[in-house]
């Protein structure tokens, strides 16, 4: 997947930086360089454009001003020397909030952010019952992280997401259990969370409190998942959705 981006700033050392960042990350492909909203405005009406780098203090307009005016939005990522406009940028729903100078691990990080966004996008937008045909991995989506961190006793524990092999949900924490570890890792969040966290290919909700990584079921029986010695439970829900997945012929 490619997210046709354009960099909105006035100042030309900031968009040449914001240019070599963008070359260096595979899946942003640059469409347009403008100095002022109204060059944007242009380059909005005549093509899609999924990703704007969009500065805020700008001559003539401010970016936020100009995010407001828009009928229909890209994401957005403010990247600005200011820090005053953080709380009105949440208002805004964008991305990311970028601090001049920034630097490439920052400014790769807030990349693949947009490119979540926009997979979650078309995901909503694409009709379920795909699912058991979904297409391979494309090179952009190889290279996402595969791994995340989550906060256990004031630390963070960085988790590899092929060792997972499936998460439970306990009110406010959930258990995350790994093919490697004897004990699961315990942390406060929320199962939606961790979803947003995993890969949408391999992993799939199962019961409104389960999470399981396809590859390491063993057996089902009688709506029940085997996982080694663990016994996941199948909602009458997820039931249909399942057996789709593991048994694609069958739908």
């Amino acid at each position: 997947m490619k997210l046709k981006c354009i960099v909105v700033d006035d100042e030309s050392m900031a968009r040449r930086l914001l240019e070599e960042n963008i070359k260096q990350v595979p899946f942003l492909e640059l469409v347009g360089l403008c100095k002022n909203p109204f060059e944007a405005m242009q380059i909005l009406q005549e093509q899609t454009v999924d990703l704007m780098f969009l500065d805020i203090q700008m001559p003539g307009m401010l970016g936020t001003k100009f995010l407001q005016s828009l009928r229909e939005k890209p994401l957005v990522i403010f990247v600005t020397a200011y820090a005053n406009y953080a709380v009105e940028s949440y208002d805004l729903d964008v991305v990311d909030y970028l601090m001049k100078p920034v630097s490439v691990e920052r400014f790769t990080k807030a990349a693949y952010k947009a490119l979540e966004e926009k997979q979650k996008l078309i995901a909503v937008s694409t009709p379920s019952v795909s699912v058991a045909v979904e297409p391979p991995l494309t090179k952009e989506e190889e290279a996402l992280p595969d791994y995340f961190f989550v906060n256990v006793e004031y630390s963070l524990v960085k988790v590899s997401i092929k060792d997972i092999s499936h998460v439970e949900s306990m009110k406010d924490y959930v258990k995350i259990y790994l093919t490697n570890a004897k004990k699961p890792i315990l942390t406060k969040s929320t199962l939606k969370g961790i979803e947003e966290k995993l890969p949408s290919k391999g992993f799939m909700r199962v019961h409104k409190s389960f999470i399981v990584n396809i590859d390491k079921i063993e057996s089902i029986r009688s709506q029940s998942i085997t996982i080694g010695e663990h016994h996941v439970p199948v909602s009458d829900a997820h039931l249909e959705a399942l057996m789709k997945v593991i048994n694609p012929s069958k739908s």
